[in-house]
């Protein structure tokens, strides 16, 4: 895994996609709605249509919002309606806020959680976990970073960074219960949104460049209690197997079990789709038996959620060598293929393939490489990859196409039903590959390799997937996942940083991390609107409504360096905000930050709060 992503066995990335859904409203706020029943579908008859319920808004994931106030006839009538100092932090802004009762409820990258009025920004409550930063910041993978938060039942369910779940009370922050998943000196974190299935939250760890057998969890979203727990890869051999999969996954291993996983949720199957990050160390030779498939690894496993059970595993890419984890966002949707509707899941994944699956029974449906991919040439009738030979770099360095840090990553994807399009934030480039002579303990893990070759080895394996948009490394793609063909695409962002949301409006919004946000049809692919906030390391876009009124919002900003200790609300210079647009909005926007600075720049100094 590379440092930007692998933030949850489900996740996320990648993300685990599931209902977000609320309980009772209070009667002072707006009608009674037994959201317990209540199917948020993101279909115009969605009654809580002006809501964002989950980090994928609906249980499919879609990131597909019906309001359409905002549409291609007015967007470039944007402006800032208000912004919030969200704090201190430690990394990069990768949360997705929720709205409802109109009410923005948002963390921190340290996982302080707050509300707010979502009209107003008027802060309602404030909560601080109180993390020991000292000894949790050593052990955490890829950086201090945090996904998002889940909303049901009147409760806001809130990773913190440190291996614990907490429920909090949605009106007023109290806690209500506390688990905890792991330990940070088991090199255990939680930066993923939780997500809210038949009664349970589940919550899966990140940690996976460190040597930790990758699971998640399902907790009874009342008590707190664990339901079950499902691990990813087998655990020691002389233990006792926790049920069939991992009886079956053992034999694929020939040396150490351990890795992490991503995911989506369907109710009318009860199943819970996860994606599963790759195997450690990345360098095949030093994890025991060669060719074998280390399951489940780099895969999309299907799981009863009432149970626990595995009910199914697509493999993408079997006895993974680069970094190849399948933990990025799922999809769900109903298409009609070849004229025949199917309800399928959908995957950018980090190596480069779109793939289109059976959400049902898992069966593979189709797979195209929607950025340059040579790692593989295809698959096979049964959908497995046919990797080349040439791929593996054993012996010698070897590029590889897409890069380490994917053709996709975190950056949200969106599935518009108006268009049938998938919104892509993609990456174009490859990395050089170089197997190390015995397995280092780095910062971000055991991965086996020699230093990193910035220059590209040649090679005679094909490419296959679209040529690069001239010198662009980072773009906008409309992916057809029917035809599996590109529809159209726009310079600017890339797999890692900001994403996408889709609109009713005919709009997709698309925040780059170096600071825009930028609106486009969603047909079409014309540029309608671009505003810079003064801020890099940004998070995806979210739409609601209040009052009649639709509401664009977004947090941006880099937080406190993640060496550097001290209190979570710690004052800074241009610290990280969450900006909120509207239609005229006429509020000033900030001062600038200035540019972050150069990768392995030493941090800057603690601000003088920091030594009272």
């Amino acid at each position: 895994m590379t440092r930007s992503k692998k933030h949850g066995v489900i996740a996320t990335v990648t993300a685990l996609a599931v209902a977000a859904i609320i309980g009772v409203t209070p009667a002072a706020a707006q009608q009674q709605v037994d959201a317990k029943v209540l199917k948020n579908t993101g279909t115009p008859n969605d009654a809580l249509a002006g809501s964002w319920l989950s980090y994928g808004r609906t249980q499919g994931e879609t990131r597909y919002s019906p309001l359409k106030q905002i549409d291609t006839s007015n967007v470039s009538r944007l402006g800032l309606s208000w912004s919030y100092v969200v704090g201190a932090g430690g990394g990069n802004q990768e949360g997705t806020p929720l709205v409802w009762n109109n009410t923005h409820y948002g963390i921190t990258t340290w996982s302080v959680v707050f509300a707010l009025d979502a009209r107003t920004g008027k802060e309602l409550w404030r909560w601080d976990p109180e993390v020991n930063q000292a000894a949790v910041r050593p052990k955490i993978c890829c950086g201090i970073v945090n996904r998002g938060l889940a909303i049901y039942d009147g409760k806001i369910y809130a990773p913190i960074i440190d291996g614990r779940v907490e429920a909090l009370d949605a009106l007023t922050g109290k806690v209500i219960w506390e688990s905890r998943v792991g330990y940070p000196q088991d090199y255990i974190s939680i930066t993923m949104a939780p997500r809210i299935a038949n009664g349970k939250v589940l919550v899966g760890v990140s940690g996976g460049d460190h040597p930790v057998r990758g699971f998640f969890d399902a907790y009874d979203a009342e008590t707190g209690h664990r339901a079950w727990r499902f691990y990813t890869v087998p655990g020691n051999p002389a233990n006792p197997y926790e049920n069939e999969a991992m009886r079956k996954a053992a034999k694929t291993w020939g040396g150490d079990f351990y890795k992490m996983g991503g995911g989506a949720y369907d109710p009318e199957a009860d199943l819970i789709y996860v994606g599963t990050g790759n195997a450690e160390p990345w360098v095949q030779k030093f994890r025991g038996a060669k060719g074998v498939d280390n399951l489940y690894t780099a895969s999309i496993l299907a799981v009863q959620v009432s149970t626990g059970e595995l009910k199914w595993h697509y493999q993408a890419v079997p006895n993974d060598n680069w970094d190849y984890d399948t933990v990025q966002q799922l999809i769900l949707a109903d298409l009609t293929i070849n004229g025949r509707p199917r309800k399928v899941l959908m995957q950018a994944s980090k190596n480069g393939i779109f793939y289109v699956l059976d959400r049902i029974t898992g069966k593979f449906i189709s797979g195209q490489a929607y950025t340059r991919v040579n790692w593989t040439r295809g698959f096979d009738e049964s959908g497995r990859p046919m990797i080349n030979k040439e791929a593996f770099y054993d012996k010698e360095p070897i590029t590889i196409f897409p890069t380490a840090g994917g053709g996709h990553n975190w950056a949200p994807m969106s599935f518009s039903p108006l268009t049938g399009l998938v919104y892509v934030p993609t990456t174009y480039g490859s990395w050089t590959f170089a197997a190390g002579d015995e397995v280092t303990r780095h910062p971000y893990g055991d991965t086996g390799l020699a230093n990193a070759f910035l220059t590209e080895r040649p090679n005679s394996m094909p490419f296959i997937g679209p040529e690069p948009l001239g010198n662009e490394r980072g773009v906008l793609q409309a992916w057809d996942p029917v035809t599996q063909k590109l529809v159209w695409r726009a310079p600017g962002g890339g797999g890692i940083g900001g994403g996408t949301v889709a609109t009713a409006g005919n709009l997709v919004f698309q925040v780059i991390n170096d600071g825009r946000l930028l609106a486009y049809s969603a047909d079409k692919g014309e540029k309608l609107f671009e505003i810079q906030t003064g801020r890099t390391g940004m998070g995806p876009p979210i739409t609601y409504e209040v009052d009649g009124k639709q509401y664009v919002a977004l947090i941006g900003g880099l937080g406190q360096s993640a060496s550097i200790v001290g209190p979570t609300n710690a004052k800074f210079d241009h610290p990280p905000l969450l900006f909120v647009f509207a239609l005229d909005g006429k509020t000033p926007m900030p001062e600038a930050a200035a540019p972050p600075p150069p990768f392995g720049a030493p941090p800057p100094p603690p601000p003088s709060e920091l030594h009272k």
